[in-house]
């Protein structure tokens, strides 16, 4: 059987891999620290090539998670609620956990531990199954509700990842799920080309924060080359699109790594770091402020669950 799971320890990280050693591809989370996706390795010109780019240590990760959250799962909101306030039901919210600007940023969950519930190899797939119970301690989203990822490699270099999120709270609670990893084919970003298919953007204002309004923007419809392109924006999926609904492509390595997210991730946003030498592609289910804009917003009734699935697949051209 090509597929196998095994556990190993490097640069302080305790590392669960996923492998399918008929293609030699492996698949590195770490359960520990927000469920977060380590490695995508593939073989590219003969080496192991990871197109996650990654903390190379838990120094770094601890030093730098709150600066750029790789990897990490964004739950039960992500993005900017401006200030942590909202309001559920007629209540008022503040959150407690806010970043340096004031503003609460990608949720509750990015460095929470999340537990081991199953392990998965058979001939379709090797899958890891985790899950996180949020108590409700920060006063600001007092609502209990698991939250469980699974993560499975799958043949010809895919990766699916689900995430299910199921209220425990006895009343109805707001959700956003999203998920931030960053991507690099070890090609400078403004080498490569990004297409997706979407005819609107969110318009944000100077705090990167929804106005309400959604704008025109045909851009992506046709790949685009990103040398001096800033992005840090969210745009609204177009599910009728055929095939992938994103692809990041690299003419130089002739690599290719295309997005299948379901109906329940309609907000794609992409963001671009100053360093330039790797890419967020983040499937959301909501655009960023959704607790108080209300787009897209995810409503779980009491003992209610939703799934947000997306696939990723690297193709070698």
């Amino acid at each position: 059987m090509a597929f196998r799971t095994h556990t190993f320890q490097q640069n302080g990280f305790d590392i669960f891999a996923l492998q399918d050693t008929a293609n030699n591809t492996q698949v590195e989370i770490i359960p520990s620290l927000g469920a977060a996706l380590h490695a995508f390795t593939i073989p590219h010109n003969g080496q192991p090539l990871n197109i996650i780019d990654n903390y190379k240590s838990l120094d770094e990760q601890q030093q730098q998670l709150t600066k750029s959250f790789k990897g990490v799962k964004l739950s039960p909101y992500a993005c900017r609620i401006p200030y942590g306030q909202y309001k559920w039901q007629d209540q008022a919210y503040q959150l407690s956990r806010l970043a340096p600007s004031g503003h609460a940023i990608h949720g509750l969950l990015y460095d929470a531990a999340f537990t081991v519930l199953e392990t998965i190899t058979n001939e379709r797939e090797a899958a890891l199954v985790l899950q996180h119970s949020y108590k409700g301690a920060d006063p600001g989203y007092p609502f209990a509700y698991d939250c469980r990822v699974r993560y499975s490699l799958q043949a010809n270099y895919t990766l699916s990842v689900s995430t299910t999120l199921i209220n425990h709270a006895g009343t109805a609670i707001p959700v956003m799920d999203g998920w931030h990893p960053y991507f690099t084919t070890g090609t400078p970003v403004d080498a490569l080309e990004l297409q997706f298919a979407s005819e609107q953007i969110v318009e944000f204002n100077e705090q990167l924060v929804p106005t309400g309004q959604l704008l025109p923007c045909k851009d992506y419809l046709q790949p685009q080359l990103l040398k001096d392109v800033q992005l840090d924006n969210s745009f609204l999926l177009h599910f009728t699109h055929p095939g992938p609904l994103c692809t990041l492509f690299d003419p130089q390595q002739r690599i290719a790594i295309d997005f299948y997210p379901d109906h329940n991730y309609p907000v794609l946003q992409v963001y671009i770091p100053p360093h330039r030498r790797s890419i967020a592609i983040e499937n959301l289910s909501a655009p960023p402020n959704t607790f108080n804009n209300g787009m897209h917003l995810q409503q779980l009734p009491p003992g209610g669950e939703q799934t947000f699935t997306t696939r990723i697949q690297v193709r070698l051209a």
